[in-house]
């Protein structure tokens, strides 16, 4: 099938590999301008770019898809290049834009989205965070006919995947990623075949996975155990949940929630026990027991080996 391609980061990049490898057509790939990246901040072409140049395939990269908007001259050059590709569909995976109506019409079989949540849960642009830290036990991938609104469109296909207590937002990722690729490989065979059966998104259990704000890295250490170990995993590894220590900022990369010993309010954040294996902190009438945590420009460590080179005390408090 003649297929456009749009997307940018890493879980795109598996999806285009997909198609690429079912041999598929790729007359045109999106993605998003070059960024500063790295220490250096030198301009880095996103993983969805490097495949495509890799693979001999034809790269554009507009500023906004909006004829009326700020970046019109981008929006009309990606017009034409659209309309002379004559693409059968298009597949979008993480783009970071929003495809304007002129776009969703353009292609004969129109535009299919892979979504990494069970919609309509986990509508938005940060799904695999947002279904971690609020404890889902399940996530999955979403094959979805796009509409003009946001993740609203009708499911074409849809497969769950359990979320183990361990999981991060990078473990749940690297599963998800190449079953999304996989999914679309599959309803890409049967729209071509006419198979597809369209089905409208329910009414209820609609939530909106709002983008990740580095903001949120802090921990609260007035929150019970649980909620801060969800979020620490949903975290990991963007943006790193942190927390303040004599000055200097701590990442917290893995801990276990416990519900003993109860702890009063005012003592949350306080370092209440260390061992080899794990650091045990005060939260809401629960302990956090921290087992991986990285010290700025240090490696990620164990506790064993954090201790050896800093020495903490009982009664530290974390802020």
């Amino acid at each position: 099938m003649k297929l456009v391609f749009a997307g940018t980061p890493e879980f795109a990049a598996v999806a285009l590999a997909a198609l690429h490898q079912a041999r598929h057509e790729i007359v045109l790939v999106l993605s998003q301008p070059d960024r500063p990246a790295g220490r250096g901040m030198k301009l880095q072409a996103s993983p969805v770019k490097q495949f495509a140049l890799a693979n001999g395939m034809s790269v554009a990269q507009p500023r906004s898809l909006r004829l009326d908007g700020k970046y019109q001259d981008d929006a009309k050059a990606a017009q034409q290049v659209l309309k002379a590709a004559g693409a059968d569909a298009m597949v979008v995976a993480a783009y970071g834009l929003i495809l304007p109506q002129w776009v969703l019409d353009l292609p004969r079989l129109g535009c299919f989205n892979i979504h990494a949540s069970l919609l309509p849960r986990w509508r938005g642009a940060a799904p695999i965070h947002r279904t971690i830290e609020a404890g889902d036990s399940q996530t999955g991938i979403t094959i979805m006919q796009m509409d003009a609104g946001l993740d609203t469109g009708d499911m074409l296909l849809v497969q769950a995947l359990p979320i183990l207590p361990t999981d991060t937002t990078g473990s749940v990722h690297d599963r998800l990623a190449p079953l999304g690729g996989e999914l679309m490989v599959q309803a890409l065979t049967q729209a071509a075949q006419g198979t597809l059966v369209p089905v409208k998104q329910p009414l209820e259990g609609i939530t909106y996975a709002s983008k990740i704000d580095k903001s949120e890295a802090a921990i609260d250490w007035a929150q019970p155990a649980q909620t801060i170990c969800q979020r620490i995993r949903a975290f990991n590894p963007f943006p790193g949940a942190s927390t303040q220590l004599n000055g200097e900022t701590l990442k917290i990369w893995a801990a276990q929630a416990s519900d003993s010993p109860a702890v009063a309010p005012q003592s949350c954040g306080e370092i209440v026990a260390l061992a080899q294996t794990n650091i045990a902190v005060a939260a809401m009438k629960s302990v956090v027991n921290i087992t991986e945590l990285q010290r700025p420009g240090g490696k990620r460590l164990g506790v064993a080996d954090f201790l050896r080179g800093n020495a903490l005390q009982v009664g530290q408090v974390l802020g």
